[in-house]
């Protein structure tokens, strides 16, 4: 497993209120080498962890985070379905959960148990999470582009995103948007640049954002991946992103995409 990968997961876990313990091993072929494991806030075993260290394998660990996403899918939706506990905010819930269940059981409307010989309610199927979909922007979808960039941290009006998005439509460089139930909720700005010092054209990711709510479900990947394909029929061959030294996450993010830090940038306002 490599480092970059390990960041990722470390990046995931802290963004849920945990924190990845990497085993100390670092000769290969020895127990419990690239082995990792999941605490809590205080230091309390979640996943992945014995009383030696970390035991799991960062495969493992992937499959606990994919499965934690189906179940906050589940409960965005009312599943019925409970949802395994991963830090403070969980534990909150399940006291309000067992609150909320006590009032109702004292008010007199807790579910009665089924009579002998009476047929259960099936509990309703849980629905599959809506599937993102891709596209170009339009015009008309200025609106809420410029929501997103403001929720990135740059101040931008409606009408200045709406003057940038026509020129980069008749440039044929309109940014590509996620959507879901045809709402946009991610963006990534594209661009190809010819250069004097290379055969091919330069591909460049401008800029990429998913809204809070959606982060964690493979959006940002979908849209680099996209992007990428873009590029690809463009004629690029290469394929740079720039982001800011303050963007740890970013960072990792990028890193485990198969991107290598290759370069320092400098900026001078004109």
């Amino acid at each position: 497993m490599s480092e970059p990968r390990l960041d990722a997961l470390a990046e995931t876990a802290r963004n849920r209120g945990l924190r990845l313990v990497r085993s100390r091993v670092r000769t290969p072929d020895k127990p419990r080498f690239g082995r990792a494991g999941l605490v809590d806030a205080s230091g309390k075993p979640v996943f992945g962890m014995d009383e030696k260290g970390p035991a799991a394998a960062p495969e493992e660990i992937e499959d606990y985070f994919r499965d934690l996403e189906v179940k906050d899918w589940g409960a965005s939706l009312d599943s019925p379905h409970k949802v395994r506990p991963h830090g403070p905010s969980a534990k909150d819930g399940s006291t309000r959960l067992r609150r909320a269940r006590q009032h109702s059981t004292a008010s007199g409307n807790a579910q009665q148990e089924p009579k002998p010989g009476s047929r259960a309610t099936p509990a309703p199927k849980l629905k599959p999470p809506p599937k993102p979909k891709i596209r170009q922007a339009r015009s008309g979808d200025a609106g809420r582009l410029a929501e997103l960039i403001n929720e990135l941290g740059h101040e931008i009006n409606t009408k200045q995103v709406s003057r940038n998005l026509t020129s980069l439509i008749k440039s044929g460089e309109a940014p590509l948007v996620a959507t879901i139930d045809g709402k946009i909720v991610g963006l990534c700005g594209i661009g190809k640049r010819v250069l004097i010092t290379r055969p091919a054209p330069l591909g460049r990711i401008t800029s990429l954002i998913v809204t809070g709510e959606f982060q964690g479900h493979g959006i940002g990947r979908m849209l680099v991946e996209a992007a990428e394909a873009w590029m690809r029929q463009n004629g690029c061959a290469l394929v740079e992103v720039t982001s800011n030294d303050r963007r740890a996450e970013a960072h990792a993010f990028y890193r485990h995409l198969g991107y290598e830090r290759t370069s320092i940038r400098f900026v001078k306002a004109l």
